[in-house]
Parts: structure tokens; sequence; C-alpha cells
């Protein structure tokens, strides 16, 4: 049986841990709206470069029609996780799903090519037998996500001119609302042309058609690489978002479980203490019939 100065100790203890989980949760929730400003600033950005490709299509549309899409024989993914742990099925469920998608597309496993951004991450992805090329680790903010950005923009260049990969695809949770998020999938390279050919066809919002001087070639592939950015910041702070979601419903569930563990141990100790003033209390009486 437990004393009560070991059920003293052990409500410390919980109550200490109590905190922690509490601060936890509190940042968690804090990081979620972070991220989710962040993917709310892309969208005029995104719009303006959505604007820019509509002007530059309506005169090259013929030409990226005439442009073949390549079989797909090489692949480079991007697999975004986590560092931290605490954040549930979040690194398992994305790995599972990026490899059954690259299955789904018939890509060997020698041919493709496998960037994992977060370390947990990409041990789930090597432990199902898929090999890590790069390894990135997860930006603590906002301000350390374009930095990764670029420097997959340069991983990516490097795969496609030295290994001759052409097709690449974006996996991530992306965030629903509270605690809930799904793994999302993207295909970053070769650009959509059914996405080029919607944007070529909407209507310009005034009168005017703004014009350019520059080289089209020059201004279209300016415009596809701040494309590229967009998709990859939005992944960062989607999957960012998604694991402090994760680990915010973690972080909920430990609150609860704390909670009842407290609780009981209070019973316990309310019990263990009642018990022992009563047997004093039975010794002081038998010592004094002992006396009389």
């Amino acid at each position: 049986m437990q004393t009560t100065e070991s059920l003293k100790r052990r409500i410390k203890s919980a109550g200490d841990l109590l905190s922690v989980v509490k601060t936890m949760k509190a940042l968690a929730a804090v990081s979620i709206r972070q991220y989710q400003k962040a993917v709310e600033s892309l969208s005029d950005y995104n719009r303006a470069v959505e604007m820019g490709l509509q002007i530059v299509l309506k005169e090259r549309m013929e030409m990226e029609k005439q442009n073949k899409t390549l079989p797909m024989k090489r692949l480079g993914a991007v697999i975004f996780g986590s560092d931290q742990g605490l954040c549930g099925q979040l690194n398992e469920q994305i790995s599972v799903f990026a490899l059954d998608n690259m299955k789904a597309a018939g890509v060997k496993k020698e041919n493709r090519k496998v960037l994992a951004v977060g370390t947990r991450v990409a041990d789930y992805v090597e432990d199902a037998g898929q090999s890590i090329d790069e390894l990135l680790n997860t930006p603590g903010s906002t301000v350390g996500i374009t930095p990764l950005v670029q420097e997959i923009i340069m991983i990516i260049e490097e795969w496609h001119f030295r290994h001759n990969v052409d097709h690449f695809m974006l996996f991530y949770n992306k965030y629903v609302s509270g605690a809930t998020y799904h793994p999302h999938q993207i295909k970053l390279l070769p650009v959509d042309h059914h996405w080029l050919e919607e944007i070529a066809r909407k209507k310009w919002e005034s009168k005017t058609l703004p014009i350019f001087r520059m080289d089209g070639d020059k201004i279209f592939s300016s415009l596809i690489r701040e494309y590229l950015f967009v998709s990859l910041y939005r992944a960062f702070a989607e999957s960012l978002a998604s694991e402090n979601a994760s680990r915010l419903a973690s972080m909920q569930n430990a609150e609860k479980n704390i909670e009842e563990q407290l609780q009981d141990l209070y019973v316990q100790f309310h019990r263990t203490r009642q018990m022992t003033i009563t047997e004093e209390l039975l010794d002081i009486v038998a010592g004094f019939e002992a006396m009389s």
C-alpha cells in the first residue's frame, strides 16, 4: 500500500506534467494560426502570378499545346513530415500515402528520387524500403520557410539536369480545421496543361490588356519559377499547421488522461490519509484502555 508521502510525490509530478502539456497545447494552437496566416497571405501573391501567366499564355498557348507530356520514367518526390514527436500518426500517414501513390504511378524504386522534410518521416519511408536522397529539417517558424523553399528548388533543378528527372510531386498533410488534416498530393512538374488552359481562357477583369516587351519565354520561365515557390511555400505551411494540429489533438488527449489520473490519485490520497488517521486514533484508544 502506498503512503501519503509517495502519493503526494505522484500528485506533484502529475501536476507538473499537466502544466507542461497545457503549455504545449497553447503553443500548438498559436502555431496553427501562424501557419494559417502564412497560407492566407499567399492568395494575393498567387493571384498576381496567375494574372501574369494569363497575359503571357494568350500569345503562347498554341506553343504550349504542342509540347507533349513526357511519359513518367523517373519521379522526384518531396515528402513533408516533422522533426519532432508527439504528433500522432502524422508522419506514418503521409509516408504510407506517398509510397502508395508513387507505386500507383508505376515508377520503380530505383527510378525515384526522394527528398524528405523532417527526420521522422524519413525514418518511416526508409523503413518501408525506399531510400532517401536528400533530407532537410523542418523550420521552426514562417521565417525559416523561404530559405528552405529556395534550397528545394535548387535540388529540383539539379535532379532535372543531372539525373533526367522530369516529373515532380509534393506529398504533405493539408490542414482542414481544429485538429483535423488529411494527406494531399500535388503534381508540381511538368505544369498541368489543363490548369494553364483554364488560366488562358479566363476573362481579363479590366478593359485594357497589359503588354510586355521582354522575351515571352523568359517571362514564362520566371512566372513558372514563382509558381513553384508558391506551391512549395504552401506545402510547408500546410504541413506545419497539420503537425501542430496533430500535436494539439495529442496534448488534448494527454491532458484528459492526466486529469483523470490526478483525480484518482487525490481519491487514493484522501483514503490513505483517512486510514492513517483512523489507525492512529485506534492506537491511542487501545493505549488508553491498556493504561486504565
